[in-house]
C-alpha cells in the first residue's frame, strides 16, 4: 500500500523517507494523546486516587517515546535506503525501543506501588500491617527498578555484535575478577544483604518509632544501604542499614503503637494520696489522649526529704503518650499548688536552744566582708 502511494506521488527517495519517518512519529504521538485524552475523561470527576490517573502520570513520558518509535520501526522496511543507512536506522530504532520499553516497565512498577500505597493507608491509627507491607514494597520496588535498568543496559549492549564477542572473551576472567570485586565491595555487599534481611524479617519498618544512639525518631526511609530516621526536632539521623543487624536499639512500635507513659512528681511526705487519686481520675476521665487501658498513682520511692510519686497512663501512640504525660504533670502540679500547697517539697531544720546560742556566737566572731570584689581579699573590721 505504501509502495503504491509512493508510485502515485512520484516523490524522490530522500523526500519520501523524510515524509514517511515524520508521518510515523506524528502518528505515534497522535495515538498517545488520543489514548491520554480518553483516559483523562474517565477520571475527570474523580478527585481521589485513580488507577488510570496513576498510569497516566507514571507511564506518560515513557509512552511518548515508545509509541512513535514503534510506528517508526513498523514503516522502516518501506523506506528507500541503501544498506548502511538502513542498518544504522534499524539499530537506532531497536535501541530506542529497548530503552523506552525498559522505562515503561519501571513506570509499571511505580503504578503498582501507588496502588498498594492507596490500598494500605499509613495514616490510620493501627497501621502495623500497612507499615510491614510498605517496608517490603520499598525494597521490592528498588530491587525491581535496578534489575530492569541493568537488563535494559545488557539488552542494548548485546544488540551490538562486537560487544558480544568482547563479552565472550571476558567470560574467561570472570572467576578472578569476581573474587577481586567481592573483596573490594565487601562492605557494600554486606549492606545490601542486610537491607534484604530487614525487608523480610522486619526488625524495623516504615514509620516505626525508634530510640537509636540516644535519639528518638521515626523511620522515614529504608534503602538498600542506609536508613533515614526523622528526629522529633526535624533533624535527620542517617545510619548504615547493617547497624540494625549488628547493634541493639529500641523499637517502640514493633508489635503495635500503644505504649505506657509515666509522669513523676517529687512531694513532701505529707502529700494527700486520696485527693491526688481523685484529681488524677477526674483529669483522665475526659482527656482525649488517654486510651482508657491503664491508669495508676503509685509511690515509687521514699527519700530523706521527698517522696517520688508516679502517675502511670496509657495512650495509642508514643506521641500522644508524651503529650499526655506533660499534661498530667502540669495539671497535678497546679492542683497541689492551689489546693494542698503544704505538700510541695520543703526543707526542715530542728535547732535546739543551746545549739542556737552557739551559732549566734560563732556568727558574731566571724570577720565581716566589706568588699565583694573577687580580686580583692576580704578585710576584717
Amino acid at each position: 500500500m505504501l509502495e503504491d502511494l509512493q508510485t502515485s506521488l512520484h516523490l524522490p527517495p530522500v523526500l519520501w523517507n523524510i515524509l514517511l519517518g515524520a508521518s510515523a512519529l506524528i502518528t505515534g504521538l497522535i495515538i498517545k494523546y488520543l489514548l491520554a485524552f480518553i483516559l483523562h475523561l474517565s477520571t475527570k470527576k474523580n478527585t481521589g486516587y485513580s488507577l488510570i490517573r496513576s498510569i497516566l502520570n507514571r507511564l506518560g513520558l515513557a509512552v511518548n517515546y515508545l509509541l512513535p518509535l514503534l510506528v517508526f520501526n513498523m514503516v522502516l522496511p518501506f523506506m528507500e535506503l541503501s544498506r548502511k543507512p538502513m542498518n544504522f536506522l534499524t539499530k537506532t530504532a531497536e535501541i530506542g525501543l529497548i530503552i523506552a520499553f525498559g522505562f515503561s516497565l519501571t513506570g509499571l512498577v511505580k503504578v503498582f506501588e501507588d496502588y498498594v500505597y492507596n490500598t494500605y493507608d499509613l495514616s490510620k491509627e493501627d497501621n502495623l500491617r500497612e507499615r510491614k507491607l510498605r517496608t517490603q514494597l520499598q525494597f521490592v520496588r528498588k530491587f525491581a527498578v535496578s534489575t530492569i535498568l541493568v537488563l535494559t543496559l545488557c539488552a542494548v549492549l548485546l544488540s551490538f555484535d562486537s560487544l558480544r564477542k568482547i563479552g565472550a572473551g571476558l567470560l574467561t576472567g570472570v572467576g578472578v575478577s569476581g573474587i577481586i570485586i567481592g573483596f573490594a565491595a565487601q562492605r557494600s555487599l554486606s549492606n545490601f544483604l542486610a537491607g534484604m534481611q530487614i525487608a523480610f524479617t522486619q526488625p524495623i519498618r516504615i514509620d516505626d518509632v525508634l530510640v537509636v544512639e540516644g535519639e528518638w525518631g521515626r523511620v522515614e526511609e529504608i534503602t538498600l544501604t542506609y536508613v533515614v530516621l526523622g528526629i522529633w526536632d526535624q533533624r535527620k539521623l542517617i545510619l548504615p542499614i547493617n547497624y540494625f543487624i549488628e547493634k541493639p536499639f529500641q523499637n517502640w512500635t514493633r508489635t503495635g503503637s500503644a505504649i505506657l507513659g509515666t509522669a513523676f512528681l517529687y512531694l513532701d511526705h505529707t502529700a494527700p494520696f486520696d485527693a491526688m487519686r481523685e484529681e488524677f481520675d477526674r483529669i483522665l476521665k475526659t482527656h482525649p489522649l488517654w486510651d482508657r487501658r491503664v491508669k495508676a498513682v503509685q509511690v515509687t520511692d521514699i527519700k530523706e526529704r521527698v517522696i517520688e510519686v508516679r502517675f502511670l497512663v496509657s495512650a495509642n501512640s508514643s506521641g500522644k503518650a508524651f503529650d499526655l504525660r506533660c499534661d498530667i504533670r502540669e495539671k497535678m502540679l497546679v492542683f497541689l499548688r492551689d489546693k494542698h500547697p503544704y505538700c510541695l517539697p520543703k526543707t526542715r531544720a530542728l535547732l535546739e536552744e543551746g545549739a542556737s546560742k552557739t551559732l549566734q556566737e560563732e556568727e558574731l566572731n566571724q570577720p565581716k566582708v566589706t568588699d565583694l570584689n573577687p580580686f580583692n581579699p576580704p578585710r576584717q573590721a
